[in-house]
């Protein structure tokens, strides 16, 4: 969502690098094409004013005319700036003292509150807790069927005695009596979080806002979240004032952030209201939910990545002890890193989501956003395919996989043999990457690096050649010089090789072939 200012500000910083010190007229062009940046991305005008003011005072600063890089000073004031207008420190949910904490969605139509809704309780379901969902959407066609299917996907209870308007027939009902049923009916069934869905509007009227405001009256909620369309362009502040006005919120969330909108919204709530934007919505899966931490945005939006998430991702995706056996093979400690062993972390990786979202939090890769938004999820698919189209002695030792296992590999996967083989090579080199890297052998391929054969170290673990005598002389013909270096076996006279016809010392069973070599030697 956030692309375009991303790619203008990382053009924009582009533009300073090299400059021992920035002059006047640096920090003012720095500032106007920060200025055209925020306002391409549907920033409120109030919010861009007010920011740029705050870069270029900064920017005027000791901390950035004294720096030896000041392109990386403003870049940090940048950083800390954004910050600052998404809410400075990550809000969290405030639970009641005496359960259960009551929790109201409100927002216009199409915002995605009923969708919200689930995801908001299968999120809050792994902190712990046992969520309830309240159906008193009574007026959107099949709100209430929407919201009990998306709490099955989620494991969550749905409160819903009222069908509401079903199959485009109106059946009535009292949302504000379903709405405090509910939350009798949680105290009874011991759940300790209920979250109300409530009806919206395409536009904002006095009929919605006071159905909101009769809910809100009636439950008492401890929460009240505005839920906006984060594609609503400059519209996003009026609606989320109005909300404010009438109804009253204590924080937002974000939707549809996977969008391809300019995403100003989120830019603009927080400074335009005073209230945090709380949590974000990202996908269509009920998974895509996270809580929003402004300084992760933040370095999101300069492509410093998002590594805190990642690790909090993988935290819960990853299973701690087939990780531990992954890594202690990768270390010689516990057999050889097979196929199997491959297959398994490829399969947890796949838990943390779709690969152009884990490869967009890493830092810098705003640069490769085509590649990775045009990849191929389906790779994925297609190595596992290949890879359970093996037997398991082939995945517990690919070195047998010959030219025959190979097409009939292909054929069962459905793939072709030059896949499989590209797979198989790539597999070899990864491991012995993962291999030196697990054991402190630093990167292999690159110069300098240990078991490279590359730099001082490389050298130093070299055996020592023999010195040669006093007084030899070595031959200027390279041909002769090799002949003088190797070393002179007991050879038998008349041999080539050393070892004459009637020698002792040679004993063929003794010779170590490799055991890829001994079918070409029967």
């Amino acid at each position: 969502m956030f692309a375009t200012l991303s790619d203008r500000l990382a053009d924009t910083f582009k533009n300073l690098r090299g400059k021992g010190r920035l002059s006047e007229a640096d920090i003012d062009a720095t500032a106007r094409e920060i200025r055209i940046a925020l306002l391409e991305a549907d920033v409120a005008l109030p919010v861009v004013k007010e920011f740029v003011a705050a870069v270029k005072e900064r920017a005027r600063g000791e901390d950035v005319s004294q720096a030896l890089n000041p392109a990386q000073q403003i870049v940090k004031i940048v950083d800390e700036e954004l910050v600052a207008i998404l809410g400075g420190e990550t809000r969290r949910l405030r639970f009641a003292k005496t359960p259960p904490t009551v929790i109201m969605l409100a927002g216009l139509q199409g915002a995605g509150k009923t969708t919200l809704a689930a995801k908001l309780a299968l999120w809050l379901k792994g902190e712990g807790h046992s969520p309830m969902l309240v159906a008193a959407d009574l007026q959107r066609p099949n709100a209430v069927n929407q919201l009990q299917v998306n709490g099955e996907r989620a494991g969550v209870t749905v409160w819903a005695p009222e069908p509401g308007n079903a199959q485009g027939v109106e059946h009535g009902g009292d949302p504000v009596a379903v709405a405090r049923g509910g939350v009798e009916e949680a105290k009874r069934t011991l759940h300790d979080v209920v979250i109300v869905d409530t009806a919206g509007r395409l536009g904002i009227d006095a009929e919605l806002m006071q159905q909101a405001a009769d809910i809100r009256d009636a439950v008492q909620p401890d929460e009240v979240l505005f839920v906006v369309d984060a594609m609503i362009g400059q519209d996003a502040v009026t609606t989320a004032q109005a909300f404010l006005d009438g109804v009253g919120y204590d924080g937002v969330v974000l939707t549809k952030l996977d969008g391809d909108a300019r995403g100003g919204a989120a830019l603009s709530i927080r400074s335009m209201t005073g209230k945090p934007v709380m949590f974000a919505s990202n996908g269509e899966q009920l998974t895509d939910f996270d809580v929003f931490h402004p300084d992760r945005m933040a370095s999101r939006i300069l492509d410093m990545g998002d590594v805190m998430t990642l690790i909090e991702q993988a935290e819960k995706a990853f299973d701690s002890e087939q990780a531990l056996k992954a890594a202690q093979k990768l270390s010689g400690q516990g057999g050889e890193f097979t196929l199997d062993d491959f297959l398994e972390q490829m399969q947890q990786v796949r838990k943390l989501g779709s690969m152009s979202k884990i490869m967009g939090m890493l830092p810098g890769m705003g640069q490769f956003r085509d590649q990775i938004e045009n990849f191929d999820e389906r790779e994925v698919d297609r190595i596992q395919a290949v890879i359970q189209s093996m037997t398991p002695a082939e995945r517990a030792n690919p070195k047998i996989i010959d030219g025959s296992r190979r097409s009939r590999i292909a054929k069962g996967s459905g793939r072709t043999v030059s896949d499989v083989n590209q797979l198989v090579d790539r597999f070899f080199q990864a491991r012995t990457m993962m291999e030196q890297m697990a054991r402190g052998g630093g990167m292999p391929g690159m110069p300098g690096s240990p078991g490279m054969g590359f730099g001082k170290r490389a050298k130093a673990r070299q055996a020592p050649q023999k010195k040669k005598a006093k007084g030899s002389r070595r031959s200027g013909n390279p041909a002769k010089a090799a002949q003088q270096d190797a070393p002179k076996p007991a050879a038998a006279p008349g041999s080539a090789f050393g070892l004459g016809e009637g020698s002792k010392e040679f004993d063929p069973s003794k010779l170590q072939i490799p055991a890829d070599l001994e079918k070409y030697l029967k």
